[in-house]
């Protein structure tokens, strides 16, 4: 038991030290009272949007795009996936009617074409978006933002994220945004979905150029036609299933300065109104992560309890020196989660409960493992993927 909490503690002290600051409250991307012109005027922005079977979402996402205060030349395009609950319907209807306030001439809504093989769904759509705001804004200059479709956007977002990357000589800038916190199983699992993910990419580390670390979260990404180009476009992606973190890896070994951080003026309406809605979305790339590796699960599991289970089990079960060490470690790793329950506006009673929260993520991770070796693969949006080079089947 003391070997046990000894290691426990010195991993918690390590991380806590010298990982990135992954458990601090930031980086935010907050919006600028004032944003003066830059020289040159401000850019062409680009927005693409692909969109599979999302009608409860579409409509909010749409309007808060088209009433964005860019003050320069700003176009959406969204790709139809396939959809079969009247996705593109209703997205064209909203071009159709002006968007509510007269742009919805600013929005190309596309059906997509059928899905070559070795390419994933989602990336496959984004591809035809960019070939189409190429087709209706061709050159090299200004950005394309990436945007999923069940995201609202803040006025002043587009502005704020095309600023932040011109003031710092970025050529990317991605946000997490606000995920959905209302039911007791949002509550309870979401907010660790997000400590995880800074755990495993620690947006300090992210943001320096020339660091190993390269990550991006998917729900807006905007990035410089420039350096999309200078990787391969979206074709040398075509097959990844974590298309950010592998969109954002490519950028920064080009070269690219990239910026990962927390968002202000963007908020995912997706709800996970069940545990095992969460469970889904984290079995759908948990074991893709892990590079389908048996080993590296085993070595995941071995990992996560060490780092968050040995520390309470020591602590309740250990006797001594051992129980002491335990509780350092316990609560060096509770107190790591409390930024992470502010910024959600939660209780700190939450931190309590990070072990079984732990518990289910290393659970979810198995399950993403034994689905794959069952021949089921990832499983997203009716359709399976079941190698570890994006080779996909409809389902």
């Amino acid at each position: 038991m003391l070997v046990l909490a000894v290691l426990s503690a010195l991993v918690w002290i390590g991380l806590i030290l010298f990982h990135g600051r992954f458990w601090q409250a930031g980086p935010v991307l907050r919006p600028a009272p004032v944003l003066p012109a830059p020289a040159g005027g401000w850019p062409a922005v680009s927005v693409v949007i692909p969109a599979r079977d999302e009608a409860d979402s579409i409509a909010d996402c749409l309007r808060s795009l088209l009433a964005q205060d860019y003050p320069g030349p700003m176009r959406i395009v969204l790709v139809d996936d396939n959809s079969t609950d009247g996705t593109g319907d209703i997205a064209r209807a909203l071009g159709a009617s002006g968007g509510g306030d007269g742009n919805g001439d600013r929005l190309t809504v596309l059906s997509g074409a059928p899905r070559p093989a070795g390419w994933s769904g989602k990336l496959w759509a984004v591809a035809q978006g960019v070939a189409e705001a190429r087709r209706l804004r061709p050159g090299e200059e200004g950005f394309f933002l990436l945007c999923d479709a069940d995201i609202t956007h803040a006025p002043a977002h587009v502005t704020t994220l095309v600023a932040k990357a011109l003031a710092d000589g970025l050529d990317q800038v991605s946000e997490m945004v606000e995920l959905n916190c209302e039911s007791p199983a949002e509550r309870l699992l979401v907010p660790a979905f997000v400590f995880f993910f800074q755990l495993l990419y620690p947006f300090g580390q992210v943001n320096i150029p020339g660091h190993r670390v390269a990550a991006a979260a998917g729900g807006t990404v905007l990035i410089r036609r420039t350096a999309l180009a200078r990787i391969g476009g979206i074709e040398s992606l075509r097959g990844a299933l974590i298309d950010d973190v592998t969109l954002a890896t490519r950028v920064k070994r080009s070269g690219g300065a990239i910026w990962l951080g927390h968002s202000m003026l963007a908020k995912s309406i997706r709800p996970y109104p069940h545990p095992v809605d969460v469970w889904r979305m984290v079995a759908r790339t948990a074991y893709v992560q892990l590079r389908f590796s048996p080993l590296l699960l085993v070595g995941t599991v071995l990992g996560m309890v060490l780092v968050w289970i040995a520390p309470v089990l020591t602590m309740l079960t250990g006797h001594g020196a051992a129980r002491i060490v335990g509780a350092l470690a316990w609560v060096l790793s509770t107190g790591s989660y409390l930024p992470t329950l502010r910024r959600f506006r939660l209780s700190p009673l939450w931190a309590l409960l990070l072990p079984l929260i732990a518990l289910f993520y290393t659970l979810a991770t198995i399950g993403s493992a034994i689905d794959h070796h069952r021949g089921r693969g990832v499983v997203w949006k009716s359709r399976a993927y079941t190698d570890g080079e994006g080779n996909a089947s409809a389902a």
